[in-house]
Order: structure tokens, then C-alpha cells, then sequence
């Protein structure tokens, strides 16, 4: 059975992350982009990491360019992004693509494992998000529209679990 730990990933400074190391974590996956309607939850991700991090909750942010072109940048230019506007700390991973022959092998996992509307595995648009339990299995999907403020309960619930 496939689980979070099989895969790892390039942090946005170009290091290596083996999701294996964020083993017995709760984790809150998104896709992110710098210049969306949506580009403010970053505010909302940052709050969550911040008052959950302590707790077991590791917040992962991958940039994508797949929607509207919402985030050319390079991954310095994103980083400092997020950073600059948002105050973001928690991880930024590189850009990647999530659909696709060439999406990351962790979203063609995260959509198989966690489907959205109608079954449909394709990501529709930036900050989708997918929350994977201390066990490494996916709990949840959660839509672009969905505000990080109202996944605290399922977030409080999972490290409870």
C-alpha cells in the first residue's frame, strides 16, 4: 500500500524533503500560486501553521503555473513572494505541475487517493488542498474556495487521532 512516506520532493531553495521524514505529522498539502484570487489564504495557511505546527501539523505549499499562468516566477522569485507578502514559514516546496503526464508523482497519488467532485481526480485550480493523517493516508480534499480557517476541526481532529 502506497503511503505519504514512499514520496519526496525539492524544497523552493532546491534541497531535498523525503516526506518519510514528516512520518507520525499531520500534513495540510497545497498547490499554491502567487498572483490568484485565492493568493490570500496564504494569510490563512500561515495562521494554521502557526498555531498547529507545535502540535504535529507540517503545512506544505507547492507552487503551480498550471492555472492561468498565476505563478511564472522563478522558485526565488515565489519564495521571496510568500515570504515578503505573506510572512510565509512553513515549507515551500518547488513549482511543480499537478496534472498532467508531468504532474509530481505525490499529486497523482494525493488525487487517486482523494478524488474530487464527482470522482473527477484533475485539480481544478490553485490551493487545492489535501490533508494526510499521522498514518500517511489522504483524509480529506478540500476545494480552492475552501478557506484554511475552516479546516481547524478536521485538522484538530487528525492530530487528536
Amino acid at each position: 500500500m502506497t503511503t505519504l512516506t514512499d514520496f519526496s520532493a525539492t524544497r523552493i531553495d532546491g534541497t531535498p524533503m523525503a516526506m518519510a521524514d514528516l512520518q507520525g505529522q499531520v500534513l495540510l498539502i497545497v498547490n499554491t500560486a502567487s498572483a490568484c484570487g485565492f493568493t490570500p489564504q496564504f494569510e490563512g495557511l500561515e495562521a494554521l501553521h502557526k498555531t498547529y505546527g507545535d502540535k504535529g501539523l507540517a503545512v506544505i505549499g507547492f507552487p503551480c503555473n498550471q492555472f492561468g499562468a498565476q505563478d511564472a516566477g522563478t522558485n526565488a522569485e515565489i519564495g521571496a513572494f510568500c515570504q515578503k507578502n505573506y510572512g510565509v514559514s512553513f515549507a515551500m516546496m518547488e513549482k511543480v505541475e499537478v496534472n498532467g503526464d508531468n504532474a509530481h508523482p505525490l499529486f497523482k497519488w494525493l488525487k487517486a487517493e482523494a478524488p474530487g467532485l464527482l470522482g473527477s481526480e484533475g485539480i481544478k485550480w490553485n490551493f487545492t488542498k489535501f490533508l494526510v493523517g499521522k498514518d500517511g493516508q489522504v483524509i480529506k480534499r478540500y476545494a480552492s474556495m475552501d478557506a484554511p480557517a475552516k479546516l481547524a476541526g478536521d485538522i484538530e481532529a487528525a492530530l487528536a487521532g
